[in-house]
């Protein structure tokens, strides 16, 4: 790498300073990300937040950044803005390594409600839990939830959000007896008498969801500032929101403008909602409002469930349950129509596929949408954690970006073979190295709230295949790991990319936003074990200080 000085600009309002005028970071060692991977040891910013060549720099501050590393502000590729904030309002069951310790955190919050104050909490995976309780369809049973809680009724979100998990008293409020069926892709888990078992999969949750009440203003406000509070202290500057609702549009909206919006939000309109994809159709894109602080291009389509609840849509039956190859949750014609709006529309297509069958069926409505036209419009696929082998080199064929996570390999994988069986992991999941050398750009992130917003977990993921517990030496089907300067690149350069904003951010070179990060340590050096433990100093984004570590000791020196 060659050895260089360029200049990034920092707002007047992140020190006191007399006059507006640039900034300088320097002895520091910088990854730029740009097309020659240079290194730079000084950085500086204009008063409008803007990277400058050092040339044309006029400082008046300079922070000594001894010898810290610093790098792009990392781009979540694909993660749920408001559900992350709203996670952090009700019950973590992420936390929760069996059963009894998910029904020992209600029984907790049920002694601190109200009498019939629903309960409400996320997290829960079955497959996870260090002791198996009794199961029906792979699924836990609710006795020991309707004894600790009779009377306030519960409804427990799972991890992926694909399945919900719920008290008696829930299923009678909502009128589910053993009469109540569900059409499509929903099911309601009954056991051998026909009783439900409090397991609602897929859409069947709307049969309780929509009687739990709505969060108030003041809540989904606090919800939304604890989720960009959240996304600062982990280095995280912009935020692809996949699959955002009217109402959070103009939350985010509203942040903007009362200059509150300290992540760059790249919004996906859901897809689903008629009325508002017409109104968004009718209006088209927003895009870059704010200096670039919120973008509203894409439409998120949902093809599948998810492989956890067994909902994600197979071209062969589970190998865990017999005759079942999970749920399309949308009509294919429907998504091919809603495809072909978007396109003519100017809006981008992010559909979300987990299954096999679902890739296929998205690659080819993309496929014949294209027809020898234009394939550079970068429509996504998000998360294509399971192919066929055949449909792999579509992705660079096809221009279609594969959105996925790496940390969704490694919490998954331990018990995502017992879904699939060995031949089908080995061939088909997780396929990053195989995506990328089919020429397709590749966009990581974490898909918040169904694993924690942790950039440096999921880039352990992607550079050695492991679990956070470090197993297995050498990781799960190891020749698809990526070496650390392309896995760092799905974090910044590419989901700017699969965004249309690789030309403002994403690297760190003179004319774009000063987005970036300063670290504890050097994710492109440092031990792999060293590596989910690295801690973020400071965080800039439009030149704009928006976090400091108390580790953080760099200080500015006014000329």
């Amino acid at each position: 790498m060659r050895l260089k000085s360029i200049c990034l600009g920092l707002l007047a309002s992140a020190f006191t300073m007399s006059s507006a005028a640039d900034t300088v970071f320097e002895n520091g060692v910088v990854y730029t990300l740009d097309e020659a991977s240079s290194r730079v040891s000084a950085l500086c910013v204009s008063d409008t937040g803007r990277l400058k060549t050092l040339e044309t720099c006029e400082p008046n501050k300079k922070i000594d950044l001894s010898g810290q590393v610093v790098i792009p502000g990392f781009v979540e590729g694909h993660g749920h803005l408001m559900g992350y904030g709203e996670a952090q309002l009700n019950l973590n069951l992420a936390t929760a390594q069996n059963l009894d310790e998910l029904v020992a955190q209600v029984a907790a919050a049920v002694d601190q409600a109200e009498p019939g104050e629903w309960i409400l909490g996320r997290g829960w995976h079955q497959s996870k839990w260090n002791e198996t309780p009794k199961m029906v369809k792979g699924f836990q049973t609710n006795e020991t939830l309707n004894r600790v809680s009779p009377d306030n009724p519960v409804f427990l979100k799972h991890a992926s959000g694909h399945a919900a998990f719920v008290n008696d008293r829930a299923l009678e409020i909502a009128g589910i007896d053993e009469k109540t069926r569900v059409a499509g892709d929903g099911e309601i888990i009954r056991d051998t008498t026909g009783r439900a078992t409090g397991v609602l999969n897929e859409r069947a949750q709307n049969l309780v969801s929509r009687f739990v009440p709505a969060l108030s203003r003041s809540q989904r406000e606090r919800a939304l500032e604890l989720a960009l509070d959240g996304l600062a202290n982990v280095g995280i500057t912009s935020f692809q929101d996949a699959g955002a609702s009217q109402s959070d549009i103009r939350l985010f909206q509203s942040f903007l403008e009362e200059g509150r919006l300290t992540a760059r939000v790249y919004a996906m309109i859901t897809g689903g909602d008629s009325d508002m994809l017409a109104d968004w159709m009718e209006r088209g894109p927003l895009i870059d409002a704010g200096n670039g602080k919120l973008t509203v291009r894409s439409i998120k389509l949902v093809a599948d469930g998810a492989l956890g609840s067994r909902g994600a849509w197979l071209l062969e039956p589970y190998s865990d349950r017999a005759g079942h190859s999970g749920l399309p949750t949308m009509p294919v014609a429907d998504m091919a129509d809603i495809s072909h709006l978007a396109y003519r529309n100017g809006f981008q297509v992010a559909i979300h596929a987990i299954g096999d069958r679902a890739n296929k069926e998205v690659l080819d409505i993309f496929d014949a949408l294209f027809d020898g036209r234009d394939r550079g419009v970068r429509f996504r696929i998000e998360h294509a954690q399971h192919l066929h082998p055949d449909d792999i080199p579509r992705f660079g064929q096809l221009g279609v970006i594969p959105s996925m996570q790496g940390i969704h390999m490694s919490s998954d994988r331990p018990w995502a073979i017992d879904r699939l069986g060995a031949d089908r992991i080995r061939s088909g999941a997780y396929m990053w190295k195989s995506l990328i050398e089919s020429g397709a750009v590749l966009v990581n992130g974490t898909d918040v709230p169904v694993e924690p917003v942790n950039p440096f977990a999921s880039y352990y993921a992607l550079v050695t295949r492991m679990t956070l517990a470090g197993y297995p030496e050498g990781g799960y089907e190891p020749s698809e790991r990526l070496n650390r300067e392309t896995a760092l690149k799905t974090y910044t350069v590419n989901p700017a990319f699969g965004a249309f904003e690789e030309a403002f951010k994403g690297s760190l070179e003179p004319g774009k936003a000063a987005d970036f990060i300063v670290l504890d340590r050097d994710l492109l050096t440092v031990a792999v074990a060293d590596i989910p433990g690295t801690k973020v100093l400071m965080t800039v984004m439009d030149g704009s200080i928006i976090y400091k570590s108390d580790a953080a000791m760099f200080q500015p020196q006014v000329k």
